[in-house]
């Protein structure tokens, strides 16, 4: 199928998300929208999508006018959308997602043998390996982007779009959903992949078009530079790679000794991790998602109970208090799921800007908020990361993903702090505001901060640390200098100590933050 988007105009009061916008999307074709975080893209695909009404301009499939007064009619017409926070019910199978809103019947009585069949045969057509039965709220983030991309192909969609569909995949994820990606071009599937990652464009497009401020401002081939392209999406030149004086390590402020963690079914998830940071150093944490990156940030934050071992920062112990406690002695955090644990939809983002503080002067007094105060800390924090808001009284949940990211960092980066911790610091955020954030942390460490990162972005880790802590089953597998070999880094997120996987590395063994090993000498 054909798509055609030709001057489409979105307006929210006096905000203009999309602005006569032209865009054609051959059939079988990987089409990719480039744009910083508020550029329009996804304004535009729910527009497409039926969410949205255009204010002006037309959609043509194959060449005859459609319009849609909702997401049934786009469905109807071979529309399919993948949003970047899925639209599953958690407690539900994935047969039961996959058929919610069009339930197959028979006899009257909800034919849930027909829905199983569709996802088995769908599944084996792409190699998407999905239990019909399994519960969606029990799978990993890749296997529930499958569901919604069998709930669009059992629709029989001909165009699917795909909003930022890598912000929450780990790297090895990220190269599968591109296989599909392909697969489907291939039979003939029209895809609209909506991101800001460049190196993502460039492997699997066939063409780019770049938006930003809600205009079209070019079309790119694929082959085009990662250097140009960023520009064409920030309208200025973009550093790509993190200028940085070396650290200027001062004594050790945050000690971790002997920290255990065990799960409900008794397995550690985090053995004995020793880890020590420095005032004024960063200190990456890398790893394969879900070898205890997530427990480990949030035992030092005394969000994980029956915790074993010993935190102090300052030589003050940590285990035992409060997490609102760990707060108030002047820890910053950035959560890696800011939607569940770091925001507050339904809140401003004046208000989102001051949750771990509203209790405190000068935003309040016990339970008496200070709105004055809140307001002014917003306005200044707004302004100084460039949040795309029509108002600081907006709910938070009306910003995209990424500017919503920029609010949890403004957050955290907003006070004097004693240490910082962030989780995916950039998860969803676009190039021009990677720069940024990455230079506010730099900073941060610069003013004798101590740094903990943690990111399952290689290429992160290894611009921002001044050392990298590898992390496997719950444990470090050890500390390396920031310009580890990072084949060497690879092979220690698989299971190697350093010493067997330099010896591997220096006997010609390789590997990626992709692709894996899965033998070796384990530790």
């Amino acid at each position: 199928m054909k798509l055609e988007l030709r001057g489409i105009t979105k307006v929210f009061g006096t905000f203009v998300a999309n602005d006569s916008i032209e865009l054609v999307v051959e059939p079988g074709e990987i089409h990719s929208l480039l744009g910083e975080n508020g550029a329009g893209k996804s304004t535009l695909m729910n527009v497409l999508y039926g969410l949205y009404r255009p204010d002006g301009g037309e959609i043509l499939l194959d060449g005859r006018p459609a319009r849609f007064g909702g997401p049934g009619d786009a469905m109807r017409a071979g529309i399919g959308m993948v949003h970047q926070h899925f639209m599953l019910v958690p407690p539900f199978t994935v047969a039961e997602n996959v058929v919610l809103g069009h339930e197959p019947t028979s006899g009257g009585l909800l034919d849930l043998a027909s829905a199983r069949r569709t996802v088995r045969e769908i599944s084996s057509r792409f190699g998407f390996d999905l239990d019909p039965d399994a519960v969606v709220e029990d799978l990993p983030v890749g296997a529930q982007q499958r569901v919604e991309i069998i709930k669009a192909l059992s629709r029989r969609a001909e165009v699917l779009v795909l909003d930022e569909p890598t912000a929450v995949l780990t790297p090895h994820e990220t190269d599968e959903l591109m296989d599909i990606m392909r697969q489907l071009r291939d039979e003939g599937t029209s895809i609209v992949f909506i991101t800001h990652k460049l190196r993502e464009v460039k492997a699997v497009s066939d063409r780019i078009t770049v938006i930003r401020r809600g205009k079209v401002v070019g079309t790119a081939d694929p082959s085009t530079d990662q250097t140009e392209l960023a520009s064409l999406m920030v309208g200025r030149a973009v550093e790509l790679s993190l200028a940085k004086e070396p650290a200027a390590p001062g004594e050790i402020a945050l000690s971790v000794r002997g920290l255990s963690l065990e799960d409900a079914a008794g397995t550690a998830v985090l053995d004995g991790v020793d880890l020590d940071v420095a005032e004024g150093e960063v200190l990456g944490v890398a790893g394969v998602q879900g070898n205890g990156q997530t427990e480990l940030t949030e035992a030092l934050l005394g969000l994980q109970k029956d915790v074993r071992g010993s935190v102090r920062l300052g030589g003050q112990e940590l285990v035992g208090r409060s997490t609102r406690q760990i707060l108030d002695a002047g820890v910053g955090f950035v959560p890696e799921d800011r939607t569940h644990d770091a925001l507050v939809a339904d809140f401003s983002v004046a208000e989102n800007l001051v949750l771990d503080q509203h209790h405190r002067a000068p935003y309040g007094s016990g339970p008496v908020l200070h709105p004055a105060a809140i307001r002014e800390r917003a306005t200044r924090e707004v302004g100084e990361y460039d949040v795309r808001t029509g108002s600081i009284d907006d709910p938070v949940s009306t910003l995209s993903g990424g500017n919503q990211q920029k609010v949890v960092m403004a957050r955290a980066l907003g006070r004097d702090l004693s240490l910082f911790i962030a989780s995916q610091p950039t998860r969803g955020v676009d190039v021009g505001s990677i720069e940024f954030l990455h230079r506010r942390i730099i900073a941060e460490r610069d003013k004798g901060t101590p740094v903990v990162i943690v990111s399952t972005e290689l290429d992160e880790v290894i611009q921002l640390a001044d050392r990298i802590a590898v992390m496997y089953r719950g444990a470090i597998l050890g500390v390396v200098p920031a310009d580890e070999d990072r084949d060497v880094l690879g092979l220690m997120m698989a299971g190697y100590t350093v010493e067997a996987a330099r010896e591997a590395v220096a006997a010609g063994a390789r590997t990626t933050d992709s692709q894996l090993v899965d033998e070796g000498e384990i530790a």
